[in-house]
């Protein structure tokens, strides 16, 4: 492989940037800068040179050896002074030592996955974790990343490379008494990853709405306090606000961090009745999103029922709590009444959606699962079938074997590599 290197910090001034070298010619590169290789695996204060020695900056210089690193290739890391001009310096003079290229995006993790030292999983949430915004986020990403799923994967490989043994075992002695009925056992085998499967399945949607975030319109008559509401959930001017009915007229998008949670917030076109055609095409709008949202909450103004089709989890509140006497409770975008109330029911309610998450969290995840399920569930038909059928139960079981080498990326994936880490950044 080439040697590779780059700013594996983000671009522009900073106290610190880390530039990392990777490949069979990095300590070479480090000796050219350095004069000389320091000890491994310690931070090592030197004084760089280019190649006409002159003076680029003074470092903190890690070296690594092979199966040690990240990418599990001879890396060394420059820990320099983080200007725009010290860090041009240093990748020029990189540049021009002979063997040397600047990394793709993602190429450094792309290594570590061709090298051994992640599993695909492992890298989708590396790609998570550094996209994480949220508490939540960086939870579940840390999950993916620690290469848990890659060991429930193995577990599961483990149980039906057994149930594939068994199986050959009646095939090989097909001629003979074979001692022991293994039906029971493989069956046994083959239910029990089915179950822990579909369990996985079944928490992936929430998974996705962790990863991506929770989509909460905020619903209503025009007029009624929603983009008031949303300002002050936002803590900002997002929505116009004014006492003319009508002056939201397309969904206004607003992400936060709700207490650890992702979630954007919908401002949209009052619900009503119109002949205006713009007004009608943003009502029409909001109505759409609102259906395809994980939560709604609907103000209301006096005893009046929602214009809405609610769903389970859905929030009807009385809105302009501060224009009420009659000690009705409600909400106050104005006044702030209600709205630490109206939050935590939101967060309890989207929270008690997320509670059955578990380790898979992509599409992809579900496709590789899925295929899996429906291999296992056809083998479970044909066992007991008798022996005279055994080779095709075993093959059902290699079928669903090959669907979990894909989730981990062992084969089958190279087709989705190259979208995966474009995604990262070159340092990565």
């Amino acid at each position: 492989m080439e040697t590779i290197y780059a700013l594996s910090t983000a671009h522009g001034k900073a106290g610190v940037a880390v530039v990392r070298v990777s490949g069979p010619n990095a300590h070479l590169a480090c000796e050219r800068l350095c004069g000389d290789i320091p000890e491994r695996r310690q931070a090592t204060l030197r004084i760089l040179h280019d190649v006409e020695g002159h003076r680029l900056d003074q470092a903190l210089v890690l070296v690594f050896s092979e199966k040690s690193s990240f990418t599990g290739e001879s890396t060394v890391e420059f820990q320099l002074h983080g200007s725009i001009a010290v860090v041009s310096a240093v990748l020029q003079a990189l540049g021009r030592i002979e063997g040397l290229r600047p990394a793709e995006p993602g190429e450094f993790t792309r290594r570590a996955l061709e090298n051994g030292c992640l599993d695909l999983a492992q890298v989708e949430g590396l790609a998570d974790l550094i996209d994480a915004e949220t508490e939540a986020q960086r939870q579940q990403a840390l999950r993916l990343f620690s290469g848990a799923l890659g060991e429930k994967c193995e577990a599961w490989r483990t149980s039906l490379i057994r149930a594939v043994a068994l199986l050959e075992a009646t095939i090989d002695f097909a001629d003979e008494d074979v001692p022991v009925d293994v039906t029971p056992e493989v069956t046994d085998l083959v239910d029990s990853v089915i179950y822990e499967l579909d369990r996985e399945i079944a928490g992936i949607s929430a998974a996705e709405r962790v990863r991506s975030g929770f989509e909460v319109a905020i619903v209503g008559a025009p007029n009624v306090g929603k983009s008031t509401l949303l300002n002050t959930l936002a803590g900002r001017e997002a929505a116009i606000t004014s006492e003319f009915a009508g002056t939201t007229r397309d969904v206004i998008e607003v992400r936060m961090d709700l207490d650890g949670l992702p979630v954007t917030f919908l401002d949209t076109a009052g619900l009503r009745e119109t002949d205006d055609v713009v007004e009608s095409m943003g009502i029409a709008r909001a109505r759409d999103r609102a259906a395809r949202a994980d939560l709604r909450v609907y103000l209301v103004d006096g005893p009046s029922q929602p214009d809405f089709e609610m769903r389970d989890g859905d929030i009807v509140i009385r809105a302009k709590a501060d224009l009420l006497d009659t000690g009705e409770q409600g909400i106050s975008g104005t006044t702030g009444v209600g709205i630490p109330e109206l939050i935590a029911k939101i967060r309890a309610t989207l929270e008690s959606r997320v509670s059955g998450v578990g380790l898979a969290t992509r599409e992809r995840h579900r496709h590789a699962m899925i295929r899996g399920v429906e291999a296992l569930e056809q083998a479970t038909r044909i066992l007991p079938r008798g022996e005279g059928l055994a080779e095709i139960a075993s093959e059902e079981l290699r079928v669903a074997i090959r669907a979990l080498d894909s989730l981990v990326g062992r084969i089958g994936v190279e087709h989705i590599l190259d979208e995966i880490f474009a995604s990262f950044c070159l340092g990565k």
